[in-house]
């Protein structure tokens, strides 16, 4: 069985964005970038799929601009066998993307497809629901933990109440939240052998699909900063501020 895990391209986690000037988007000039961090989650859920001898083979696959191949390296690095990039222009849809990962899965036709719940710069959690409503497959969103056994997987799912258990027949779409592993770190073996596994690339044109924008981003701004803190003497002093300027407190 094979895993499919789609990977993106992001802003490293550590990093502290700026908005261009002209507020058309992030500046990304001489910034660091990095595997989204659920990314890194799903193929490390892959990868120990393979080494539990449930999956044979894991692909890791990207769509964005060709050095988007820096990423799919790391994740070759991190364990999976080859890796697809499907080159296009940056910022495309989520529903652009699903349905380029629609394609290379009909190509693929792989028994589970891993998917980080959200990148972290958009934070649309969009693309795994309709990627899995475009292929009809069944989905078990927020996974905190994966379980396959024959032709079916239980998914322990993170929701507002608590967690939910789903069986799920085979093949699924499993979107990663952050308690179902802790990634590894890529030795530095991993790493020279990732050099030499294959990385094939690929385009929309190719695959027959229109990529093209639905929405326009109108303007993009930094958020407000916070007011400082305030240290009140008294609690009388407290109750006050909380009812005339926080107004949080209702005047009785």
């Amino acid at each position: 069985m094979k895993v499919l895990v789609p990977v993106k391209r992001v802003v490293d986690a550590n990093v502290k964005v700026r908005v261009k000037p002209d507020g058309t988007g992030i500046d990304l000039a001489n910034v660091k970038m990095a595997v989204n961090p659920f990314c890194e989650i799903a193929i490390e859920e892959a990868v120990r799929l393979r080494e539990a001898d449930v999956a044979a083979e894991v692909i890791a696959v990207a769509v964005g601009e060709s050095n988007c191949q820096e990423q799919l390296r790391t994740c070759l690095a991190l364990g999976a066998d080859r890796a697809i990039l499907v080159e296009t222009e940056p910022d495309l849809e989520p529903l652009a993307i699903a349905k380029l990962l629609k394609a290379i899965y009909d190509q693929e036709q792989p028994g589970i497809v891993i998917l980080g719940k959200q990148s972290i710069d958009g934070d649309n959690s969009q693309t795994g629901p309709m990627f899995a409503a475009l292929t009809g497959l069944a989905q078990g969103t927020f996974a905190s933990n994966l379980t396959v056994d024959g032709d079916t997987a239980e998914v322990v799912r993170e929701v507002d109440g608590g967690l939910q258990t789903v069986s799920l027949k085979m093949p699924i779409v499993v979107t990663t939240d952050l308690r179902l592993n802790e990634p590894r770190y890529a030795s530095l073996p991993n790493i020279m052998k990732a050099k030499r596994k294959p990385l094939d690339v690929t385009t929309p044109e190719a695959l027959g699909v229109d990529v093209g924008r639905r929405t326009e981003v109108v303007d993009v701004a930094p958020p407000a900063e916070r007011q400082a803190g305030i240290k009140v003497e008294t609690v009388d002093d407290l109750v006050d501020k909380l009812t005339n300027e926080a107004k949080v407190i209702g005047q009785g």
